[in-house]
């Protein structure tokens, strides 16, 4: 039996200018430790919380950010290089991919990426709009954009592309001059992302309206398809075989550890498995790792403060559970569903499932549960509906991870 996928998250926060919708941690370039310097702490933090896992196998390693392209390429190969030489064993099959922004890539830097393994590039372009992309602070121009996909196309590597929608001002014209454009590089595999901002941020002013952001992600998904893309889970359409196996894990329950400044992770620990978090502010992820300088934890969760891990419960693995399942077009089996919660709680479920099956949100084949279309539209909808509190639970039968 071939081991568990297993996965690693290593962020890089460095950004040319951080974008105006963005909430993740991240910093522009001038405004946080020389890239050297935070890469001598994410080393430093593979030594203390690696060798709990010497020996496993890795089949997937991701670069997320933040823009990884940005800093210098040998920085990025120390840190792959630093899993192995922790006693992590990278697969000969591994997925290894690079998120990058247009013009952050050339010729030099995607020789010595690809020597070193890495064989994904995930494409943050999100509109082919110059003046979309100005409004959102994105540094780079369309035309980057196409020379970016140009030479990924040329080099024959996989690769990945991000557009985003619901943006102010964008009509459904517009987007389909986004997609037009999608159309003639082809790439293998799209991720859409509907625009998502907190009340009152300056970004919720001029937006589609909701009927109208729904019309941009029902043609956003027809085009795809007539590409010979599948949607495999709600923002993530591929063909066959390109699939992101990184991604995949968060869908499929599959344990990952998170490196670097606010990564997560999660583990099979416990009945319903353990989620943790690093510092959010990078002071503070400096300050934790230099303070344990030299430790060495035998479990990753030893290295924390009792805030930043949380033991599952029971109510929380299940709505976990459902929620990731039914994202993904292998959709919810109830036979997985009863081997880990228990017959009661399965009866639960799928008593909520068919429900939401006489709306006409979901709908179920072969014991196997998943979203219609109108369902993939109001999937918040079908979501709240399977969030459940602690005392909605019969009492559990068997649980694994």
């Amino acid at each position: 039996m071939p081991p568990a996928p297993f996965g690693i998250y290593i962020h890089i926060p460095y950004c040319l200018q951080r974008c105006t919708y963005c909430d993740f941690a991240t910093y522009e370039q001038s405004q946080i430790l020389p890239p050297d310097q935070y890469v001598e702490l994410v080393l430093e933090e593979m030594n203390q919380k690696l060798s709990s896992l010497q020996g496993r196998k890795i089949s997937t390693v991701y670069f997320g950010g933040g823009t990884p392209s940005l800093i210098p390429a040998p920085l990025i190969l120390a840190l792959k290089d630093g899993l192995e030489k922790r006693g992590l064993q990278i697969s000969s099959e591994a997925e290894v991919t690079l998120e990058i922004n247009p013009a952050t890539l050339d010729r030099k830097k995607m020789d010595l990426y690809m020597a070193a393994g890495f064989n994904r590039f995930s494409v943050g372009a999100q509109t082919f709009d110059d003046v979309l992309l100005k409004m959102v602070h994105r540094e780079h121009s369309a035309e980057q954009t196409r020379e970016t996909l140009r030479f990924l196309k040329s080099e024959g590597v996989n690769y990945s592309f991000d557009v985003l929608f619901a943006l102010p001002h964008q009509s459904l014209d517009g987007l389909k001059r986004d997609l037009d454009e999608i159309s003639v590089f082809d790439p293998p595999h799209v991720s859409p992302y509907c625009l998502t901002v907190p009340e009152g941020h300056i970004l919720t002013k001029n937006r589609p309206l909701e009927d109208d952001q729904l019309e941009m992600f029902d043609l956003i998904s027809k085009r795809l398809l007539q590409l010979g893309h599948s949607r495999y889970e709600i923002s993530n359409f591929a063909k066959p075989g390109f699939e992101s196996k990184h991604n995949s894990l968060y869908w499929d329950n599959s344990e990952y550890l998170g490196l670097g400044l606010s990564a997560h992770s999660y583990l099979h620990q416990g009945r319903h498995g353990v989620r943790f978090w690093n510092e959010s502010g990078i002071a503070a992820y400096q300050e934790k790792i230099e303070g344990q300088k030299g430790k060495i934890f035998q479990n990753p969760i030893e290295a924390l403060s009792e805030k930043q891990f949380e033991k599952l419960e029971a109510h929380q693995a299940l709505t976990d559970f459902c929620h990731v399942t039914l994202r993904t077009q292998k959709g919810l089996s109830e036979s997985l569903l009863e081997q880990r919660f228990g017959s009661e709680v399965a009866q639960l479920v799928c008593e909520n499932l068919a429900e939401l099956q006489q709306r006409g949100w979901v709908e179920m084949s072969s014991q196997v549960w998943r979203l219609t279309e109108e369902g993939v539209l109001i999937s918040n909808q079908v979501f709240a509906a399977l969030t459940y509190l602690s005392n909605e639970l019969p009492k559990l039968g068997p649980s694994a991870p």
